[in-house]
């Protein structure tokens, strides 16, 4: 059952039960997946449906099963995605479109996607493209780039030309729309549509689920009364009135009102915060009540925000203008508060109470002169929301026994002005950084103030008034004189310490003034009374397929654009992944315990009260490890558990093992850890190299003579510092050891892209051979490089726990501490030297990186010298690099492994050269480019003619030369906005240098039904490996595809498998299944040839001839080149350092893809974690080493609002690659570089800005380029108005990395 009621007398133990633990454990539905446990990322998302037996209305809405507690469901109805339809039965039109749109990859943020439109369209059959964009704002993806799924359920749009007209662009209202031409608009609808929308399942509302009967009787005739439920540490109280709520107020003042569990629910499951008594006020019916006045509108403090936004939406389109001032404020900041499923439960009266510092919706309120009634027993008050309601951080006048009954906002008078303005991370569904209320009253016929508020949240632990500020302006006349006495006040009223929580001490503060200069404009034209509406613009989508040679059978499915072949399971949620393997007899959870310390030796750990808890079977330290207590990798030990000293905060000491995971994460916060803290510590990479703290090897490479080509020409030296990135992968690190009690064997699953490493891990952590351990993996939730090192730990770990229990045991990480324990991409410090002639030839380079590995070495020694080069042939080159040690915890591979900061530092040399000569950046690119075969720094021979053709394609589909002078245009006629326009290439090698890690294996089964079963070394993780592996079978097998069936990757039908990584998992494991017929001994034969004196096992661990000598500095490291080259072009807000990307064209050589669609969307997917690397993603460490950034609330990654709004995709024809499977090339790494031609098209925006400044040259811009970055770097007037904080005497609140 799939749509189930709910009847609060059935659950026990529901206190500290979510909605999701009920539906996955409980009942047994596993779509809705656990992804962050905090309502960011939306991937648990599920219906919720209610009857309200006083309107006889049925209320459809969306919310995030993974806070949404049990026993506030009562009386629901909760649709998940295994209820509206499935494989087995009948599809539901929302799963078979984003199926058939290729919105799916690693498919584990799919079934939330669906959930989110399916409530959609039970509201709205037809809803427009602009409500489709916004109900996508509370899902996050991490693997398509989010086009597929937009085009996917655009097809349940009305028209066409709502998908073309209904994104409005978030920078301002400059941006022209685009012209779609008809062509345009089929290549939009891709090959959803080749057959034609009838092929597509209708949506009918009539075949929808109906509400249970049950619990519209139930609600109509049931007698209501208190529930209690008592739970082993808390007791939840919902009561029916508000008497009674005032009196459990009165008797329980401590104890939290809780609604929507938005706020409350974070510090219970995060921040180990026990209230022994909970009070619901979600049954109090005098909460919810709405009343309109001729003066304002009367909302009940117990209204959701969705509910608060249709309240204002109809007020606003019922009143005159004049008197929706106030109500429109608070509609556009409702409009970007968190996703739709929060808005849909948390609640304004939370939203107040609260007195989040940042909070949206205060300022406003405040400015608004909103007031609200208080009650208490003894009677009722209203208070005034002003300068005195909010007291400190989470503090308000409010008494410990009052409720916030309901909140009046006034409507706005005749010559007044209000408005709101936000800045945050990420345009939506992202805490504000600095936020506004303002609001003004002119005296009537004049523009002189009357009166006037300003109010701000993010620059203080409160909101804030800006008391002194608003004394500058009254009596005075709105003009630039009055304004900037304002300034001047405002900089002395509102200041930040340099240790401020939060940071961007400069930048808040500025912004403070940017959003007072921009309410300073917007009452000019409201006084002109010249307001324009909004312009609109579209996305455009245009996709590119293969040519499928004439004559190739029609059953023949390579170099066509098969769906994936588990799309129709991701989107019913039938795909199973680790963690929804149903718990099993005996089965036992495990946590570990981490490091507090950055560097200690460890004195003591005490287990004792863990051992004492309920459900507590073990605990354990790296002295019970019967085999190694180490991994090796990189030929430098790791340790397990750490013994004795921790180096890092988030090492792993011990793990506990309980009987369910709240009994594990409640024992192992109760572990102790007692520490010496032992000196110097590092983080940094400068402290590093002062302190030659490095790992071994430090490679070098060098070509030419550098030396004396420096002293024939111009040069420049500068630095640029990367940040790091989070893999953030959707499904965390989720393993289940089964120990089978016979012959020491261990069954091991696990979300990994190495089961191999996995399996010796565990075989050498309990001391057995590996063929007792067997490791099984038959999908992962996303990867990207991040499930290979620390999960064959995390797999020792938790065997460890079933080696000693002779249990299973099942280990899956929370978000936070995915994020603390497993480490990023690596940080990056590159400084480099380059010399140049006057018409832009770089003759000289000479380029040193640092990058912060971490604690321990785990994979560091980058691929950053091989592409050191780029495109660009540069004949003196003198390169250096070092993987420093520091305090931090181990970074690791990410999709690139080293590649996109080398490229990253090169490109910016190339663009440092450009501004020194004041000529476009592309001009000094493309005189540099191999323009013929020609040999690498390290000697291997390469032809770049496809790169040349690449580069060329993109300048003429992107119309480069007509918008560099559009781009100028616009930069001429505005002050406030720039645009940039950067075209970047790119030539990825494609392998492993390491040759041994080239080889793949595949066994086929032919059954006598025809039917074929595949197996590889190969993992799924989204990049669509098992569809185009069953494309190559179907192929060399002549069978139809329907026939083939790839069930899992094991270790024990493939041994010795390779990780799938570097682009290249296609390229060896399809080659393996096309060769499977071949023996063994016939594969080897070449390099028994080689290696005549070899042993069997030095055989079997060579693979394709590839190499690197470092000591000849030369080699064949790859296999092939894979070209690209992309041009954006981008909008700024110098203001706040806000931009939008306008545009991207991107043309990618990929040979004859094996199956377009899965390319593209690897392209895109690839070039959206680019964008986030290079211009949103940032890692925050405190000065002791502590991480903050440990889930979506802190850490951004690009969501629905950050694709261009103009997305164009070519792949280049008529290419070949004779050094892979059906010419085919690698892609899933090289696009990610290509997202830095926005952080370069940025740059150029930025330059533009600081040229109006009176600047001019090269300037530094660090990646990630974030508003803050790009605001400062602008240098306004009002970023030039803050002083620079005393940083001597003060600690800052982040490191500075890397």
């Amino acid at each position: 059952m799939s749509c189930f009621p709910v009847r609060l007398q059935e659950v026990r133990q529901a206190v500290s039960v979510c909605l999701r633990s009920l539906t996955v454990w409980a009942v047994r539905l596993t779509g809705s997946k656990y992804g962050c446990g905090g309502g960011g990322c939306g991937a648990c998302t599920v219906m919720l449906s209610r009857y309200d037996p006083q309107t006889k209305h049925i209320h459809h809405f969306s919310v995030n099963a993974c806070l949404m507690p049990v026993c506030q469901l009562h009386g629901a109805a909760v649709t998940t995605v295994e209820g509206i339809g499935s494989t087995k039965t009948r599809l539901h039109p929302v799963q078979e479109r984003i199926a058939k749109a290729h919105g799916s990859q690693c498919g584990f943020c799919t079934p939330g996607m669906v959930m989110s439109i399916y409530t959609l369209l039970r509201n709205k059959p037809q809803p427009t493209m602009e409500e489709i964009r916004e109900t996508l704002g509370g899902n996050l993806c991490r693997c398509t780039g989010y086009r597929p799924i937009i085009e996917g359920y655009r097809t349940f749009c009305e028209v066409i030309s709502s998908f073309i007209s209904g994104f409005h662009h978030a920078v301002g209202e400059s941006l022209e729309p685009f012209c779609v031409h008809e062509s345009d608009s089929n290549q939009i609808m891709g090959k959803l549509q080749t057959s034609g929308k009838e092929k597509l399942l209708p949506l009918d509302p009539t075949q929808e689920l109906i509400f249970p009967p049950e619990l519209i009787r139930m609600a109509e005739s049931e007698e209501r009364a208190t529930q209690t439920f008592r739970g082993e540490r808390m007791t939840w109280i919902s009561p029916i009135s508000l008497d009674e709520l005032l009196q459990l107020k009165s008797q329980h003042p401590q104890a939290p009102v809780v609604m929507g569990n938005t706020n409350l629910g974070l510090d219970i499951k995060f921040k180990g915060v026990i209230h022994p008594i909970i009070i619901s006020g979600f049954r109090v019916r005098e909460l919810f009540e709405v009343t309109e006045k001729p003066e304002g509108v009367c909302i009940g403090a117990g209204s959701s925000l969705s509910t608060v936004r249709s309240v204002l939406e109809k007020c606003v389109c019922s009143l005159p203008a004049e008197h929706t001032q106030t109500l429109a404020a608070l509609l556009e900041q409702l409009s970007h508060v968190a996703g739709e499923q929060i808005r849909n439960v948390a609640t304004l009266g939370g939203n107040i109470a609260s007195a989040y510092p940042n909070s949206d919706l205060n300022p406003v309120l405040a400015a608004g002169n909103a007031d609200h009634l208080c009650v208490i027993p003894e009677g009722k008050r209203e208070v005034p929301l002003d300068k005195d309601f909010f007291v400190g951080f989470g503090k308000t006048v409010l008494k410990p026994d009052e409720i916030v009954l309901s909140v009046f906002i006034p409507v706005s008078r005749k010559g007044e002005v209000v408005r709101a303005f936000r800045h945050a991370p990420r345009k939506e569904n992202a805490l504000a950084t600095v936020n506004a209320g303002l609001r003004v009253w002119f005296e009537e016929g004049s523009n002189v103030v009357k009166e006037m508020s300003v109010y701000y949240g993010g620059v203080g632990p409160c909101t804030v008034s800006a008391e002194r500020t608003v004394q500058q302006v009254i009596g005075r006349p709105w003009n630039e004189a009055t304004l900037s006495d304002a300034y001047r006040a405002l900089v002395d009223e509102v200041t930040l310490g340099a240790s401020a929580p939060g940071g961007k001490v400069m930048f808040r503060r500025s912004l403070t003034l940017s959003l007072l200069f921009r309410f300073y404009l917007h009452v000019l034209q409201h006084l002109k009374d010249t307001v324009r509406p909004p312009s609109v613009t579209c996305r455009r989508f245009s996709d590119a397929d293969s040519d499928v040679p004439s004559g190739q059978s029609e059953q023949d499915p390579v170099g066509r654009a098969v769906q994936h072949q588990a799309a129709l399971s991701h989107a019913t949620g039938e795909a199973v992944y680790c963690d929804d393997f149903p718990r099993t007899q005996g089965e036992l959870f495990l946590s570990v315990v981490t490091s507090a310390r950055a560097h200690a030796r460890i004195t003591h750990i005490d287990v004792s009260r863990a051992l004492s808890m309920p459900g507590v079977v073990d605990v354990f330290t790296a002295d019970d490890i019967p085999g190694k207590k180490f991994r090796s990798f990189t030929g430098i030990d790791e340790e397990i558990l750490a013994q004795g000293e921790v180096t890092c905060v988030g090492q792993m000491v011990c793990a506990v093992v309980a009987d369910t995971k709240p009994h594990a994460k409640l024992a192992s916060a109760a572990v102790k850890v007692h520490y010496e803290d032992l000196p110097d510590r590092i983080f940094t990479v400068e402290v590093a190299v002062e302190k030659r703290s490095f790992f071994l090897p430090q490679r070098e490479i060098q070509r030419g003579d550098v030396t004396k080509a420096f002293q024939e020409a111009d040069h420049v030296y500068e630095e640029i510092r990367l940040g790091g990135q989070e893999h953030f992968y959707m499904e965390t690190q989720s393993m289940l050891v089964i120990p089978l009690g016979e012959e020491k064997e261990m069954k091991v699953y696990a979300s990994t892209q190495h089961p191999t490493m996995v399996q010796e891990a565990v075989a050498e952590t309990l001391g057995i051979p590996s063929s007792r351990v067997s490791c099984h993996v038959k999908r992962i939730g996303g990867a990207f490089g991040g499930k290979v090192t620390k999960t064959s730990i995390l797999a020792s770990i938790t065997a460890l726990a079933a080696w000693r229990s002779e249990r299973p045991v099942r280990c899956v990480l929370d978000r936070g501490e995915d994020m603390l324990i497993t480490g990023a991409r690596h940080p990056v410090l590159g400084k480099y030297k380059v010399g140049f002639m006057s018409d832009g030839r770089i003759t000289a380079a000479d380029v040193r990186y640092y990058a912060n590995a971490g604690h321990t070495p785990d994979e560091s020694v980058l691929k950053i010298l091989l592409h050191m080069d780029n495109a660009y042939n540069i004949l003196n080159l003198c390169s250096q690099s070092a993987a420093c040690k520091t305090n931090l915890p181990s970074n690791t591979a990410f999709r690139g492994f080293g590649v996109p900061q080398t490229l990253m530092v090169i490109e910016n040399m190339v663009n440092d050269v450009a501004m020194v000569l004041g000529r476009p950046a592309e001009e000094i690119r493309e005189k540099n480019m191999y323009k013929e075969t020609s040999l690498t720094h390290y000697k291997m021979e390469f032809d770049p003619e496809n790169l040349l053709r690449c580069w060329e394609e993109c300048k003429e589909r992107s119309e480069l030369d007509r918008r560099r002078l559009d781009v100028a245009r616009f930069n001429q006629q505005n002050r406030w906005k720039k645009r940039g326009i950067a075209v970047i290439p790119i030539k990825y090698g494609i392998g492993f240098a390491e040759g041994f890690l080239n080889q793949a294996a595949a066994l086929v089964h032919i059954y006598k039904d025809g039917s074929v079963l595949v197996s590889h070394g190969g993992t799924e993780m989204g990049q669509g490996i098992h569809t185009k592996v069953q494309q190559v079978a179907s192929r060399e097998l002549d069978v139809p595809l329907s026939m083939i069936h790839i069930s899992e990757t094991s270790t024990s039908s493939v041994p010795n498998t390779c990780p799938s990584a570097a682009s290249f998992g296609t390229d060896a494991n399809g080659m393996a299944v096309k060769d499977a017929c071949q023996t063994l001994y016939k594969r080897l034969e070449p390099i028994r040839k080689q290696d005549p004196n070899g042993t069997w096992q030095s055989w079997v661990q060579l693979g394709h001839d590839l190499y690197m000598d470092w000591v000849k500095q030369e080699g064949r490291p790859y296999a092939y080149f894979t070209y690209a080259a992309c041009c954006s072009e981008v909008e700024l807000d110098c203001l706040t350092g806000e931009y939008r990307t306008v545009r991207t064209d991107l043309v990618a050589d990929i040979g004859q893809s094996i199956n377009p669609s899965i390319d593209i969307g690897q392209i895109e997917g690839a070039f959206m974690q680019g964008l986030g690397l290079y211009t949103m993603e940032e890692l925050k460490f405190s000065p002791s080493g502590v991480l903050y950034t440990r889930g979506p609330g802190q850490y951004k990654i690009p969501a629905v609002c950050d694709v261009p709004l103009q997305f164009n995709v070519y792949l280049l024809s008529g290419s070949h690659n004779p050094h892979a499977i059906y010419s085919s090339k690698g892609i899933g790494e090289p696009t990610l570089f290509l997202g830095s031609s926005v952080f370069f098209a940025l740059k150029e925006a930025v330059a533009a800005a600081r040229s109006d400044a009176g600047l001019s040259g090269p300037f530094t811009l660090h990646s990630p380029a974030t508003p803050e970055r790009a605001c400062v770097a602008c240098s306004t007037c009002f970023t030039q108005m803050i002083p620079q904080a005393e940083t001597e005497t003060t600690q800052p609140w982040a490191l500075e990395l890397p």
